[in-house]
């Protein structure tokens, strides 16, 4: 059984005409129902009364999420090409509406075997469109999910959780003092709860799509974004600031595959070791996956090299466009949480656990300098240290010097036995507007997968030795740097302040507005100036009142607004309004030049991706 299941403001529906000869008797009259769960619903070969009332079962489950107890069954052929016969499928709606009733929940049903018009108005949060496929117990023993080991175990995993303060002290989490660390707490609940589905939608949505950044893509599997003009110049700036940032830390940038053989026994036992669901598809006769870090093609790159301890720390980096998860349906929300992202992977083989250490210092003060030029300071994020007790045993020092770098208290959370291939792992989290979390930056110590992969090096006695490998992602996934981004602006505009993104990652950087076609002369000139200055400016030439248009600049965050009139055109003077400020603020063009080069500088810079002129822009969104 498929179900395509809407939670509705209102569906309108009326029978047209009959597809099957035993449609059921109807009257021809349109049907309203309000604020209703619609399940659309197409019955299968092989479904039975108890597929009927498993289905119902799990609608009940989701409706007491949704705080609603009205469905509509509505029969919907189009799901499924392996359809009931229809005697047998109008049997199966019957027994489900029957079921539903039973389980006291208010129940309609729209008539079975008619062509219908209808239409219909869905909410616009999270969970409100959802796609269920209803099995027997035989087919869905056949169907059941693969997943690893290491997830399997995640679930199941016993952890211990304490606070460390920046002065080395583990304070127990159920005595610590959360009174000025709230942001903190809430991190700590929903790391200990670990329920990880919305139940309402995230500011960053309305945002991302309001701006015109990125939006969900309906043709694609849930967890995979559309990206507009402005979101891909945004993705692309991001990703060329982090890479650049690696190339300059000493790490080489290679380019490996993104499916990889499931019977490899290397990769094989390294999945069944990491917490991810994979993607799984087929071949010819090879079963493969696709790849949810850069550690696989990198460590069979690396297993073919020959190095030796004078390479090392040796630093292979990769942007990884894209990794993929199949992160649970219910968790899949705006940019927090996606199944297919753009993860910057770099890995640091290094020779023993001395200089795994620094190194991992070295790029822990790397990941937060990383954070604070995107536009995340360490007030904006929360850290978790994870480790196992005898790894913090036998390095309390080195784990609390970390706690003193960050500089405010930080989760921890501890193992009494390794599971694993790390024995530490840190994380920078954002706690977003939900009080849910996303990890940004993270690093781990590896100690198992040089083994696995037989990656060897040449110690200074002329031996073979495994490294210790370090796994390092500098931001953690670009789309949830720009989910942190809009999450932090939605947070400063309601403490009143004006919300914004970066300078160097605003797509329109300047706009200019001409008071009148008698200045579009004067405005292609200075747009022009400003322009060759390698600073985004667009021309607002539309035919809209002036109020109209510096509003539309406000409510796309631009940074600088100049309307140029008769004044500035006498005095040489720009009016430009601040959006930092709030003000209107006098300067020549080579002050405004000048402020933005000094706060842009060492960024990396596009042109804008859009036409100059809004009059011949085409809107993707609203």
């Amino acid at each position: 059984m498929r179900i395509l299941q809407l939670h509705s403001n209102y569906i309108e529906y009326k029978p047209i005409q009959k597809e099957i000869a035993m449609a059921e008797e109807t009257e021809k009259k349109s049907s309203r129902l309000e604020e209703i769960v619609v399940l659309f619903t197409a019955v299968e070969e092989g479904d039975n009364e108890k597929v009927a009332k498993k289905a119902i079962n799990e609608v009940q489950t989701f409706l007491k999420k949704l705080k609603a107890n009205r469905v509509l069954i509505y029969p919907y052929a189009h799901l499924s090409s392996n359809l009931a016969k229809p005697k047998e499928a109008l049997k199966i709606v019957k027994a489900m509406e029957t079921y539903a009733k039973r389980k006291r929940i208010e129940t309609y049903r729209a008539p079975f075997g008619w062509n219908k018009q209808f239409t219909l108005s869905i909410k616009g949060h999270p969970l409100a469109e959802q796609s269920r496929a209803i099995l027997s117990t035989k087919e869905e023993e056949k169907k059941k999910e693969k997943v690893s080991d290491a997830v399997k175990a995640e679930e199941k995993l016993k952890s211990f959780w304490h606070i460390l303060l920046p002065n080395g002290k583990l304070v127990p989490v159920e005595t610590f003092n959360f009174k000025d660390h709230k942001n903190l707490e809430k991190f700590a609940k929903y790391e200990m709860t670990k329920v990880r589905a919305s139940q309402q939608m995230p500011p960053h949505v309305t945002l991302m799509k309001r701006l015109e950044i990125a939006d969900y893509e309906l043709g694609s599997d849930p967890g995979n974004i559309r990206w507009y003009p402005k979101g891909r110049l945004i993705k692309s700036l991001l990703e060329q600031f982090v890479t650049s940032n690696m190339t300059e830390y000493g790490a080489m940038e290679v380019e490996t595959p993104v499916m990889y053989d499931f019977q490899h026994p290397s990769l094989a036992d390294y999945m069944n070791r990491f917490p991810a669901r994979q993607y799984l598809l087929k071949s010819e006769d090879k079963q493969l996956f696709l790849r949810f870090a850069a550690c696989f093609g990198q460590f069979l790159m690396v297993h073919d090299a020959q190095f030796s301890y004078k390479h090392m720390p040796l630093k292979v980096y990769e942007l990884t466009r894209y990794s993929f998860r199949r992160e649970k349906s219910g968790e899949v929300v705006g940019l927090r949480r996606l199944r297919a992202f753009t993860m910057p992977d770099c890995h640091a083989f290094c020779t023993d656990l001395k200089q795994a250490k620094k190194e991992f210092t070295t790029r822990f003060r790397l990941c937060m300098q990383i954070l604070d030029e995107i536009g995340l300071s360490a007030k904006d994020y929360e850290a978790a240290i994870r480790f196992t007790k005898d790894f913090y045993e036998e390095n309390k020092e080195f784990i609390m010097s970390l706690a003193k770098i960050f500089g405010k208290p930080a989760l921890v959370e501890m193992w009494k036995e390794p599971f694993f291939y790390f024995r530490l792992k840190w994380d920078f989290n954002l706690v977003d507007n939900q009080g849910k979390a996303a990890a940004l930056s993270t690093d781990q110590i590896d100690v198992e997968n040089a083994k696995r992969y037989d990656i060897n090096y040449v110690d200074e006695k002329g031996e073979k030795r495994h490294p210790l490998i370090l796994h390092c992602s500098p931001s953690g996934a670009i789309e949830r740097d720009i989910y942190a981004l809009l999450e932090k602006a939605y947070k400063e505009q309601q403490d009143g302040k004006p919300p914004m993104l970066p300078l160097w990652l605003s797509p329109t950087q300047v706009r200019i507005i001409p008071m009148s076609d008698k200045y579009t002369e004067n405005v292609e000139i200075l747009a022009k100036k400003i322009e060759k200055n390698c600073i985004r400016v667009d021309i607002d030439d539309r035919v809209l009142t002036l109020q109209k248009r510096i509003r539309e600049a406000e409510m796309e965050w631009v940074l600088y607004v100049i309307v140029v009139g008769q004044k500035e055109v006498d005095s040489g003077l720009l009016s430009v309004r601040d959006r930092k400020t709030g003000k209107i603020r006098k300067m020549k063009p080579e002050e405004l030049i000048k402020e933005i080069a000094k706060v842009v500088k060492g960024k990396p810079y596009k042109p804008l991706p859009l036409p100059k002129h809004l009059s011949k822009r085409p809107q993707f969104y609203g």
